[in-house]
């Protein structure tokens, strides 16, 4: 038997996400969907405890074209003779604010560091450093709520516009890090942005920010070269490179965690925090396991640390809540084995820099194809209202 919120009814697995808060880290639903959002299920969500949401292409896709939930909407923008791009934007920000409503107790009772909604920019425009910063402008105008964070990629051309929005006083969620140099040249926008701020006399202390930095991808890209390389190797060795399968993903997450330290410890976030700025969390993303062999909170168990956010879907917090361990600060555990993770991987000519590239340019990919498959979608659905047919 289950509670309301997913988890054993009267039992401890619906402290989990409790247990998970009193250790510094937040977790935030990494879906979103309009039969939760009308049903209540999502209110019981956040009651029990869940303290954000983050949403992408993919995941509207997914619920858009997989449900029927939209259609009735669809099919009266369309007869009103709305564009595609008008009616995948009506559903998006009526979700998006629908969400953000029911989590704004949490954005007041956290003083504005949770309760946040994130809705990403067009994955189009992840190399397009001026059309991401007038997407980011448009989609704040358009869901005009307090606590919603606007997605920018972590490419080289997204830096420029958190700096730049950041410095115009936005919430911004950094999506798509997968590397340790693209993590820190995020950091150093997030400052940039909160420096300039300052040096024009402009509060930060309202300002929120989360860098997410995925994980499972990298174990799977990495794992495929591993075995590649086992095949062609002798027995001995080939044992080696197995060995070390399953274990780069959270060897890269617990080397940024120790970045992220470094970077919010020193004097020149000392000189933003005596002014109200807040640190730019790490959110882990894309924490579910991918590989059936693995244990399925490998991500989550292996994360937990202050100052941090879990992004999970929701057979990921039902297994969270029905077995999951919290032991606070495991993120900077093993911090010395991660670091010997990544020399095994170099010694065996393996890059990490290209596993992080490759994953890069593949989320990139991935999310641009969810999009156009879903304005694809909405466009048929369109065309049959259009024609006198479903409605």
């Amino acid at each position: 038997m289950t509670d309301s919120t997913g988890g054993k009814a009267g039992g401890r697995a619906r402290d989990a996400v409790r247990e998970l808060l009193d250790a510094g880290q937040s977790v935030w639903l990494d879906y979103i969907h309009r039969g939760i959002l009308k049903s209540g299920e999502f209110k019981r969500m956040v009651e029990g405890g869940i303290r954000g949401v983050t949403s992408n292409p993919t995941i509207f896709e997914k619920a858009i074209s997989g449900s029927h939930d939209y259609d009735e909407q669809i099919s009266r923008l369309a007869a009103d003779g709305k564009s595609t791009t008008e009616v995948y934007e009506t559903l998006v920000v009526d979700d998006i604010r629908a969400a953000a409503d029911t989590l704004h107790p949490v954005y007041d009772a956290s003083g504005g560091a949770d309760g946040f909604v994130s809705v990403e920019v067009s994955p189009l425009l992840a190399h397009d450093t001026e059309g991401t910063i007038q997407e980011v402008r448009r989609w704040n105008s358009l869901v005009t709520r307090p606590n919603v964070m606007v997605k920018i990629p972590g490419t080289v051309e997204g830096a420029p516009a958190i700096e730049e929005m950041i410095a115009e006083g936005r919430h911004i969620n950094i999506t798509l890090l997968f590397s340790i140099d693209a993590y820190r040249k995020v950091q150093e926008a997030y400052l940039r942005g909160l420096e300039r701020r300052v040096a024009a006399g402009q509060p930060v202390h309202q300002i929120a920010s989360v860098a997410s930095f995925f994980v499972s991808r990298i174990d799977t890209e990495a794992d495929k070269r591993l075995d590649a390389r086992a095949a062609a190797a002798p027995p001995e060795q080939a044992e080696a490179l197995r060995a070390l399968r399953g274990k780069a993903a959270v060897a890269n997450a617990r080397l940024a965690y120790r970045l992220f330290q470094e970077t919010f410890g020193g004097a020149r976030w000392k000189a933003l925090a005596s002014r109200g700025a807040r640190v730019q969390r790490p959110l882990w993303a894309s924490t579910s396991t991918k590989n059936p062999a693995y244990p399925d909170l490998l991500y989550v168990e292996t994360l937990v640390g202050r100052d941090t956010i879990n992004t999970l879907p929701p057979q990921t917090i039902e297994a969270l809540r029905d077995h999951g361990r919290v032991v606070p600060d495991a993120v900077t555990q093993g911090v010395d084995e991660a670091e010997r993770v990544f020399a095994k991987l170099v010694e065996f000519g393996i890059s990490i820099d290209a596993i992080t590239q490759t994953v890069l340019d593949a989320g990139v990919q991935s999310f641009a194809d969810s999009f156009n498959q879903l304005m694809k979608a909405i466009a048929s659905r369109s065309q049959d209202v259009k024609a006198g047919g479903r409605r």
